[in-house]
């Protein structure tokens, strides 16, 4: 049994596990105490000093400090209160009053913990470091003038990540946070995978915005612009209006969008569906006809895509080759339906609506993004910028009324919608490679395959026997995790020993595609669960749940493609990869 520790706080008894901090037991009893460099992803800094507290007359970091038995703690007097009014006017000295304009504005934890303080102003003389913006990813943003050193990018780079693009440099007052090697982002081991900015407290690591240029396809009569939508962004946006994490906003989203003047209004989740296609088709086909070429690692994250060409690609062979579900859904617009409804291709325009920032890079990353003859995905937005977008259109998104998606390429089936949240597409996947191998469906009560769900584990190990053939499986989220799992597979391979997985899928972020780095701000695991639960209500309650089940997909390879992984699929929805080691061998 747990064992409890029994304290005071502010004159209120309370029992709490043994281990709890200051913090959390505070919030027990419903007491907020302030953070700035705190958040509950990452191990505490105590670095702003923010959150002090009193215990026996002594001050203490809450974030940090676990209870002790018998603790008297005060959580606010004048002395309290004007320890914390000091180090937000410390801040704010050395920080742009650039409020209006930040992109943050209004989402900003500085800017907040300064209103409710009531700080009107500096109170010391302004040191802003003059240092230049860096966008050179053209997906991420550091404006280095407005970091408060809070070190949590650092810390979601460096300890969760393991991929260390960002650092401190220098000492005392010159302590700054910039890439590795005080370079350019993108000349650094950056995946642009955007848990940075999801994490980063004020405006100095946002999203790269691309709203206007998406305003001016818009207004271009000249143009066709059609819009396709990600499966995580349908259970989070609503985030950004007031609505609970998870709540399944899809007809709303649809409804917003071709009243901001969208041509056709896709779904990324059709994508889905024809990655399926062609992936378990992939499968299959190494499965049975060579398995020395396994594992297959899914390939739909564009951040896992540049961590694998930079960290480990001696692994490309063993990459699906198979574009993500956006990019397909991009070059179909372009030619498939381009052609439906005799729009010259010149004249199309696609945006992805992802909560991703790596998706920006994807669309340009390769020759074979362009595979309709101009580039299949012209503009990327996040979670974010489309949330801030329906909000100038003067839009009630919570009030609209739902409407449906366009087709040919907005139907979708459950299957498609589970893409959003790790373990998804693997079970996608298997429901449609069952199908190919056994000739039947997969049973109802086997469509949830529960070892590869959930946040509990970095890596989901299990193994399924499809037909007397089994098959064993791995899914690792977080990118933190996958470089073990990748070493003790390259080294199995190497001794010429049997693969340990024949299946492997990755997500760069925390929780999958419904953590990524273009969501809204404020995530935690709790938000992460309850965007997947709503992704899985989307699948339970779809009529077909199955990729193989989609009539519309049906129709476009029998009229259009022929088959999976015909000479046409080939030409617009696969791809390939390129070793860019970031460390050559002598």
């Amino acid at each position: 049994m747990e064992k409890q520790v029994n304290v005071i706080i502010d004159g209120v008894k309370v029992s709490v596990p043994e281990g709890t901090t200051i913090l959390d037991a505070a919030r027990k009893i419903q007491v907020e105490i302030p953070t700035l460099c705190y958040h509950p992803d990452l191990h505490p800094r105590a670095s702003c000093g923010i959150c002090v507290v009193k215990v026996g007359g002594k001050m203490l970091r809450a974030c940090c400090t676990p209870v002790e038995e018998g603790m008297d703690i005060i959580t606010r007097d004048p002395e309290i209160i004007e320890t914390r009014r000091t180090i937000l006017k410390l801040e704010l000295s050395h920080h742009p009053q650039e409020c209006l304009t930040c992109i943050r504005n209004e989402s900003c934890e500085l800017q907040h913990l300064t209103s409710i303080f009531g700080i009107r102003e500096r109170g010391f003389n302004n040191i802003t470091p003059q240092l230049p913006k860096d966008d050179s990813t053209k997906c991420i943003v550091f404006d280095p003038r407005k970091c408060i050193l809070c070190g949590r990018c650092i810390e979601v780079c460096q300890t969760v990540q393991k991929v260390s693009a960002l650092a401190f440099l220098n000492r005392s007052i010159d302590t700054q946070v910039a890439p590795a090697g005080d370079l350019p982002l993108a000349d650094t081991p950056c995946i642009k995978c955007g848990q940075c900015t999801a994490h980063c407290p004020t405006g100095a690591l946002t999203e790269y915005d691309s709203s206007e240029e998406v305003w001016k396809m818009l207004e271009n009569p000249d143009y066709y612009t059609v819009v396709q939508i990600a499966p995580a962004v349908r259970v989070s946006l609503g985030e950004a209006f007031g609505l609970e994490p998870g709540t399944l906003t899809t007809g709303k989203i649809y409804a917003a969008l071709r009243r901001m003047g969208f041509k056709a209004i896709f779904d990324t989740n059709f994508g889905a569906d024809v990655t399926i296609m062609e992936e378990a088709s992939e499968f299959v086909e190494r499965f049975t006809k060579n398995p020395k070429s396994l594992p297959l690692i899914t390939s739909c994250c564009p951040a896992w895509v540049d961590y694998m060409e930079k960290f480990f690609p001696d692994m490309i062979p063993y990459f699906s080759t198979c574009k993500s579900p956006h990019a397909i859904v991009g070059a179909l617009s372009k030619t498939y339906y381009a052609d439906k409804i005799k729009i010259p291709v010149e004249k199309m325009r696609v945006v992805s609506i992802m909560p991703c920032t790596a998706k920006k890079f994807e669309i340009i990353r390769s020759k074979d993004m362009f595979s309709s003859g101009f580039q299949d995905v012209d503009v990327t937005l996040t979670t974010r910028e489309i949330a801030r977008m329906i909000k100038q259109a003067g839009i009630d998104f919570v009030n609209l009324p739902e409407e449906k998606a366009d087709n040919p390429l907005g139907e979708y089936t459950g299957a498609g919608t589970v893409f959003g949240f790790s373990g998804g597409v693997m079970e996608a996947a298997l429901r449609t490679a069952h199908y190919l191998i056994t000739g039947k469906e997969m049973a109802d009560k086997n469509l949830e395959i529960k070892p590869i769900l959930g946040l509990d584990k970095g890596i989901k190990e299990m193994t399924m026997t499809i037909q007397g053939h089994e098959i064993r499986i791995a899914v690792a989220h977080g990118i933190g995790h996958v470089g073990d799992l990748l070493t003790h597979i390259r080294e199995k391979l190497a001794r010429g020993e049997e693969t340990p997985y024949h299946f492997i899928e990755v997500m760069a972020c925390s929780g999958g595609c419904v953590g990524g780095g273009g969501q809204p701000r404020g995530v935690t695991n709790e938000v992460r669960k309850e965007r997947m639960k709503g992704l899985m209500k989307d699948d339970k309650q779809s009529q077909k749940r199955c990729s193989h089940q989609n009539k519309d997909v049906q129709k476009l390879y029998k009229t259009f493609l022929k088959k999976p992984l015909s000479k046409k699929a080939h030409e617009l929805l696969h791809t390939h990869y390129i070793a860019r080691p970031l460390y050559k061998k002598d």
